[in-house]
């Protein structure tokens, strides 16, 4: 499956055809400096697609290097060093895409912005785990909306997971310390805990979340074991702030980057990873309950730079 471009949607060109154009056939020439702005042209595509500085630099001074040195001088084989350059700036520091399920029950803590697709991502999440054969309770923890509270329960349903809500305007934090205390009775094995969509720039609504995270640790020592912050691929740079001032908040343990099925901007996976030093667990790749995707950063690599 193509992670980046939904089923029913025209061929766009991608990335890689973006890049080809300015690649030159003989890219150790270029890099040598006889078109010096064939460098320049790289950095400012991988700029567009949302990579970031760091990253950009990085890679544009790996294929440099490499072309100097004679190891480049193909368009194959600067495919192959822009490719291995993207999967190792996923693999640096953290980076094991797994979920930490090992604790009875896990209690997941889902967070991120509002429309960045949190409750969407629970429904698929807990599809999942039906599938692995666990016993998935869901908490509503999501009390500013009346529609999110709805919305988390008709995943419920649809998923077979067990619900647990409140009215409207109630305690977050009490929500997710009345679903662990559910969980524990009835011996659920996950605990997947919604959280309202915060604004990353509003103090108060953060010392909120740090508070949920806070009653969530005292009821169950550990907990939670997974923060996961879900973020939207399509609003480039902003996620990378977002990422910042939640990773400030609360210890987040892992991305989930949504909405990657139509953009060409794959870029930001890289680029958040890099800036706070998390590992990506999933990628969602449409509106159905099984379309997310663990993380694989060879698979990823090779999709976002596929013809």
């Amino acid at each position: 499956m193509r992670l980046l471009r939904k089923k029913d949607e025209l061929p766009k060109r991608s990335l890689w055809q973006r890049i080809k154009d300015i690649a030159l056939m003989d890219v150790g020439v270029a890099v040598r400096g006889v078109e010096a702005g064939s460098l320049e042209q790289l950095e400012e595509l991988l700029l567009e697609a949302d990579f970031g500085v760091p990253v950009t630099m990085r890679l544009v001074e790996a294929v440099e290097r490499l072309a100097k040195r004679g190891d480049v001088k193909s368009r194959e084989q600067f495919h192959e060093a822009l490719r291995k350059g993207v999967e190792d700036a996923l693999q640096t520091g953290r980076s094991d895409p797994h979920l930490t399920t090992s604790a009875s029950p896990t209690v997941i803590l889902i967070v991120g912005v509002n429309g960045a697709g949190k409750t969407t991502f629970i429904g698929k999440l807990s599809e999942r785990f039906r599938h692995e054969r666990k016993r998935v309770l869901v908490a509503a923890g999501d009390t500013f909306r009346a529609g999110a509270i709805d919305q988390l329960r008709h995943w419920a349903e649809r998923t077979g997971a067990e619900f647990i809500g409140a009215r409207a305007g109630s305690d977050p934090a009490a929500v997710a310390f009345d679903a662990i205390d559910a969980a524990i009775a009835r011996q659920a094995d996950v605990v997947i805990v919604d959280t309202a969509g915060r604004l990353h720039t509003s103090e108060n609504l953060m010392d909120e979340l740090k508070k949920v995270a806070r009653v969530i640790a005292k009821r169950l020592p550990g907990a939670p074991h997974e923060t996961l912050l879900v973020l939207d691929g399509t609003i480039g740079q902003n996620a990378v702030q977002q990422a910042k001032t939640f990773a400030a908040a609360v210890p987040v343990t892992g991305l989930v980057v949504t909405k990657l099925d139509g953009t060409a901007r794959g870029g930001i996976v890289v680029a958040v990873h890099e800036a706070i030093d998390v590992p990506v667990k999933f990628l969602s790749v449409g509106e159905g309950a099984e379309d997310i995707v663990p993380f694989d950063a060879a698979a990823f690599s090779e999709d976002l730079l596929s013809e």
